[in-house]
Formats: C-alpha cells, structure tokens, sequence
C-alpha cells in the first residue's frame, strides 16, 4: 500500500513538473538565430511551410510560378509553372494536409491551382469567377474553399470536390484575409479599402457583424486556437487589433512599424508580424526609402517584446508547423530569410 501510495506520489510530482516545464516553455519569448538568406523569384508574397516542415512554398507576384525552398538542403530545388504562368500574379497559397494538396492563386486568371503534395503534380484548375483572386481559405467542416476576389469586391465559395463556384458573397471594397469560423457557416473577410472586419453568413452571405475602423486597410486575420479572438492587421494605421469574436468589437490593439502585412501566432501568443516599411513617395510599388521590420508582440500584454530589421519590404511570413523555424520574404530585394526558434 505505501509502494502504491509513493508511486502514486512520484507520478504526481513528475506530471506537475512536466507541465511546469511546458508552462514555462511557452512563456518564454522567442529567441531566434538567423540561419541565411536566400535568392528566389521576382516578388515573392507569401512564404508558407509545408505541413511537415520540410519545405518553404513561395507564389510570386512578378514570376512564372511559385519556388519550392528545401529546409535541408537550403536552397531552392524546383520552379514549378503552373498554367497561363507567362501571365504572372501568384499571390497566395494554402496547404490542406487532410487532402494531401497544395492550391495557390493566380490573380491575373481568377484561377486556383490544385497541386499534390509532396509531388507537386497538377491536379486541377479551379475558376473561382471573380476578378484578381488573391486569398484562400478552407472549412474542413463543410469541404468548401473560400477565395477573396480583390476587384470584384467579392468571395467565392467554392465546393471543393466540385470544384464548382456555388455562389459570390459581396463584400466591402477590396478583400483580403479570411477565415472560416463556427463550423464553415461563417466567415470573416477583411476590406482592405473599406476598413471592415465583416462577419458573414456562408450560406445567404448575409451580413452578419461587421466592425469599421475609419481609413482603414485591413489585411490579414490569425485566430487564437480556441477561436475566441483574432488578430488582425492594419496596413495605414499601422496596427495590430486584438478582436472578441463573442462580442465582435476590437478590445485592443498594438502599434506596430509602417504596413504591417503578414501576421502568424506561435505557440497561442507570440504573435510574429512583417512590416513593409514607409512607401515609396514615387510609386509604393517601387523599394521602400527604408527597410521593414519582423516585430512579437504579446498577446497576454498586447506589447511588443521584439523587434528588428527585415529586408527591402518583408512580406509574407510563416512559423514552421513543427515551431523550429520562422522564414519571411523581402519582396524588393527578391528573398527569404530563414531563423532557427529556440
């Protein structure tokens, strides 16, 4: 009995310094060690990690396809065309690991390419009807994708076996970022020209909740991992807001450097944020007079807690799924760094 009662003791006690230890572990702040940079295509706009970490995916926006980054080998190993890739305008990509793919989108055709993953074979083109096509999401609930339409003003919701377009939700001007909640019955879109954090039903595209922030210029959403908050970036306020998705109001917000563009929480509270850095006063599409910024904010405190110096306009930006590495690009000087999180 007092053998029982002494093992039972010891398990207790080494339970609670296990989770003493991974407390301890997420309170810590990043600590992150550069490992290189490296050359890519033109105007690389997003970066993404494939699900098992062993790849960087890069669509690029002034390219014929997007560039596929061994984290091993540390360099690019394959291009990869898609259809009508003279035509350029690879904006975003999106992993579903459940369905083994890889889709990314081509603005300039309103098409979504499907690609298997890890072979990166060509599955399908998927229209998605609208017009400059930028941003993907995925409800594994209903099977359906979602597409932010940029002119159009719209979204399309996509069947995924389909591949059928089964309606456009209209939306505030410009689109950008999205996100399925509640199952897929829902999903929020961001106006990047309205300033709107429009909360909308999947099925009727009824306006559901919308929060409006004067001259704003929403441009990507992130979600806690409950799916009780999102964090949401404003590129002309400079902004980082903090939003209860109970209540749907704003409930705090960070300063951050000039146009923050791509957000990505780690470990459910570092959240890492690429600022482009101050426009051009000749044209924003040309190099920024200064370099951006790779800022951490905490979103316990909503302070930012790290903050140094990217490249010509850093960009897109990513967490590796297995928390090792951050990679974001630098769209001006055509490349990505790569840091190891420790």
């Amino acid at each position: 009995m007092k053998r029982d009662l002494h093992s039972f003791r010891k398990s207790v006690l080494v339970c609670f310094i296990m989770l003493v230890a991974v407390s301890f572990a997420y309170a810590q702040e990043p600590v992150l060690t550069k490992i290189g940079s490296y050359k890519c295509g033109r105007q690389p706009k997003q970066v993404l990690f494939s699900p098992d970490s062993k790849y960087i995916i890069m669509p690029l926006l002034d390219d014929n396809g997007f560039d596929i980054f061994s984290v091993q080998e540390k360099k690019i190993i394959k291009r990869i065309n898609p259809p009508n890739a003279a035509k350029v305008g690879f904006a975003e990509g999106l992993f579903i690991p459940q369905k083994n793919t890889f889709l990314v989108s081509q603005m300039t055709t309103a098409n979504v390419y499907e690609y298997s993953y890890p072979s990166f074979e060509l599955i399908r083109t998927i229209p998605t009807t609208g017009n400059w096509s930028k941003f993907i999401a995925f409800s594994s609930e209903k099977q359906l994708l979602a597409v932010s339409n940029w002119v159009s003003n719209d979204v399309s919701i996509i069947d995924y076996k389909t591949g059928e377009c089964l309606r456009k939700i209209k939306t505030g001007a410009a689109p950008r970022g999205l996100y399925f909640i509640e199952g897929g019955k829902t999903i929020i879109s961001l106006s990047f020209d309205d300033g709107l954090i429009e909360k909308l039903d999947v099925e009727t595209g009824k306006q559901l909740n919308v929060i409006k922030v004067s001259n704003g210029a929403m441009r990507h959403i992130v979600l806690n991992d409950n799916n009780t908050k999102a964090y949401v970036s404003d590129m002309y306020h400079r902004l980082v807001y903090e939003v209860n998705l109970t209540t749907f109001k704003i409930t705090s917000q960070t300063q951050v450097f000039n146009n923050p563009n791509t957000i990505k929480l780690y470990n459910n509270r570092w959240l890492f944020v690429s600022s482009r850095g101050p426009n051009n006063k000749e044209d924003y599409t040309k190099r920024s007079p200064e370099n951006g910024k790779i800022q951490i904010i905490d979103t316990q405190t909503m302070k930012v807690v790290l903050s140094f110096e990217g490249g010509n306009q850093p960009t897109g930006l990513d967490v590796s799924p297995d928390g090792k590495y951050l990679c974001f690009s630098n769209f001006q000087d055509e490349n990505i760094e790569l840091y190891e999180i420790n």
